[in-house]
């Protein structure tokens, strides 16, 4: 059974407002509430499937995409997840003889839908271009489901069966059946008493196929598929509750063992054209609303809970379809992105897959020319970059905190995060989401006053700073001082070697003064990112837990980019310088063209 799943509303951070202060107790052990181990690929992403080429290349390789996900790798030991999947899973066939780099439209599509539901041909170029991501990428694949033609079964276990013969370099952990069935009456993928029952047995037919004729030749568990558990909230039977009610867990035919290996789940925090509110940057980056927003899925996590198996937010977004200019590709952005890493990693989520189309401006990285812009990196990279520089490739982090409340001009802009290693305190994140604009010369600060166990007085700890000039910031976003602009290609450069470090008095307490939008790192143990790979903890990790696989024998210590690069100057000792959710179809056939098929969530906050 999962770890259990405490509401972080319920979560004490020993955390307490004064004036334009704020104090926190950081327990040098995990107390109750703190997450187990974090998978070192659980900041994933999730990549629309139509939109494969874009982000890969076509007969050239695309070198931002490669040396983006690459500075990851490096920072812990193993790739991070990767979702293949969303609207278009829905539509793909599969054709031996299409050797473009490319998807086609199918002349002769006969499958139902509002756009049939098999209508993109794909062939094997499309596996060429997915087997370049970083080795041993572990890969959830989307099948289609909404195809159901006579020859379904056929059609699914084709395509089951070329992404594990094709693919290499990368690791299919497993199968997602099908992109938010819970939609598919809207879709026109099925008509009549459509519901989470019928799903169900459809669900269990199709991964009782693949099984047997692709999983088990192979030597595979039977524990290899996803259900995609409810994308709305809103009058549905597809809830992980109501699933297990209609026996989605029962075990495969012939053996003793279920066909699942975990649940799976999709969210955006705001929907374009349907949530019942303009989003801007004031209320984006109040923190409290992620947390209000997310309540909902905190329910689905606890009924995860009481099932054998662990939940992965497979396909997240900030706002959907393709982004918000303004609001998600600016410094804004990055803050609220790092946050939803720490607040839902704290929760037991096993991952979290931030989802990517090549004309989204929510995307980590613009792989193409759009909208009259080249290739270019978005500033919310920079907190996966972040995030995974914290939990490091020990494979023995573990974090616990959240947003706190508090009156006045700081409520929801101030977040907590106490980060163990092994079971010790390691690192403590502070976040301070207070919209600060770039044109604002005199920007405010909250000083958080830290006290740590007296045992610690007089030692020394460095701090790590996620920066911009302004919430509204477009590029110049650096990270512990590396740009990942700098360099043209996505390759980090170190922009600022300052070494900035403190000194925690006698007594136990630091005071850390953290800007207005921007995020500070206080880490114990030297620089952050310099924390070595852990044989024996990555191994049992990967025993114990079949979703977090072994990162390998790479070291990430993250030395990214050398001192040379610097073009700042030298080293010295500073100071520390709404809640209901709904789908409507409608939205898929007006943003079909704009949105590239992207999956999507409709929220009402």
């Amino acid at each position: 059974m999962a770890a259990p799943c405490l509401s972080l509303l319920a979560l004490s951070l020993s955390s307490v407002a004064l004036a334009q202060s704020v104090q926190h107790n950081a327990a040098q052990r995990p107390a109750a509430g703190v997450s187990r181990i974090i998978s070192p690929s659980f900041a994933g992403l999730g990549l629309e499937p139509s939109n494969l080429f874009s982000f890969t290349g076509e007969e050239q390789e695309n070198e931002l995409t490669k040396n983006l996900l690459q500075n990851l790798v490096d920072y812990t030991g193993v790739p991070p997840h990767i979702r293949l999947g969303g609207n278009t899973q829905d539509y793909f066939k599969w054709d031996e003889n299409m050797n473009d780099w490319a998807w086609r439209n199918n002349p002769n599509a006969v499958g139902q839908g509002a756009f049939p539901s098999d209508h993109m041909i794909i062939g094997p170029r499309y596996f060429e271009a997915l087997d370049r991501f970083p080795e041993g990428t572990p890969l959830t694949f989307g099948l289609n489901l909404a195809y159901e033609e006579e020859d379904y079964i056929d059609q699914i276990v084709t395509m089951a069966t070329q992404a594990l013969d094709r693919l290499e370099n990368l690791n299919v952990v497993s199968f997602e059946i099908g992109n938010e069935p819970d939609l598919y009456l809207q879709n026109g993928f099925r008509t009549g008493s459509w519901g989470g029952d019928v799903y169900t047995q459809q669900w269990l037919d199709r991964a009782q196929a693949v099984y047997d004729q692709v999983l088990k030749p192979r030597q595979l568990g039977t524990n290899f598929f996803e259900p995609g558990a409810t994308a709305s909230t809103i009058g549905t039977s597809f809830q992980i509750d109501n699933l297990v009610s209609f026996d989605i867990d029962r075990n495969a035919n012939g053996t003793d063992t279920p066909l699942i290996a975990q649940w799976n789940q999709h969210d955006y925090y705001h929907y374009i054209g349907v949530s019942t509110y303009t989003l801007t940057q004031d209320r984006f980056m109040d923190l409290s609303t992620t947390r209000n927003q997310f309540l909902a899925w905190e329910e689905e996590i606890q009924q995860a809970d009481e099932t054998p198996f662990a939940y992965a937010l497979r396909e997240m977004g900030i706002v959907g379809p393709i982004g918000l200019a303004d609001i998600t590709d600016v410094f804004g952005a990055a803050l609220w992105n790092l946050n939803f890493f720490l607040y839902t990693a704290a929760l037991n989520i096993t991952m979290v897959g931030m989802h990517m189309t090549d004309n989204s401006n929510a995307s980590a990285w613009q792989p193409i020319e759009f909208y009259g812009n080249a290739p270019h990196v978005r500033p919310n990279y920079y907190s996966f970059a972040a995030f995974d520089q914290i939990i490091g490739p020990t494979c023995q982090a573990r974090v616990g905190g959240g947003v706190l409340d508090q009156p006045g001009d700081y409520q929801g802009r101030l977040a907590i995060y106490d980060v163990y290693q092994n079971d010790e305190l390691a690192s403590v994140v502070l976040i301070n989401s207070r919209p600060a604009n770039v044109s604002e010369a005199n920007k405010g600060s909250m000083t958080f006053d830290l006290s740590f166990d007296s045992s610690l007085g007089g030692q020394e700890v460095h701090l790590a700073f996620l920066t911009n000039d302004g919430a509204d910031a477009k590029n110049g976003t650096t990270w512990n001082g590396i740009s990942y602009e700098e360099s043209g290609d996505g390759t980090p450069q170190t922009v600022d070697d300052t070494e900035h470090t403190m000194t925690i008095e006698n007594d136990g307490s630091l005071s850390v003064a953290v800007r207005d939008t921007e995020a500070v790192v206080v880490n114990f143990g030297g620089a952050v990112g310099r924390r070595a790979y852990n044989a024996e903890a990555c191994g049992d990790l990967s025993t114990s837990r079949p979703e977090a696989l072994n990162p390998g024998t790479k070291t990430g210590q993250g030395a990214a980019a050398s001192a040379s690069e610097s073009s700042a100057a030298s080293s010295n000792n500073n100071s520390a310088k709404e809640n209901g959710v709904l789908r409507v179809s409608t939205m898929v056939l007006a943003t079909f063209a704009s949105a590239l098929f992207s999956g999507f969530c409709i929220l009402f906050a």
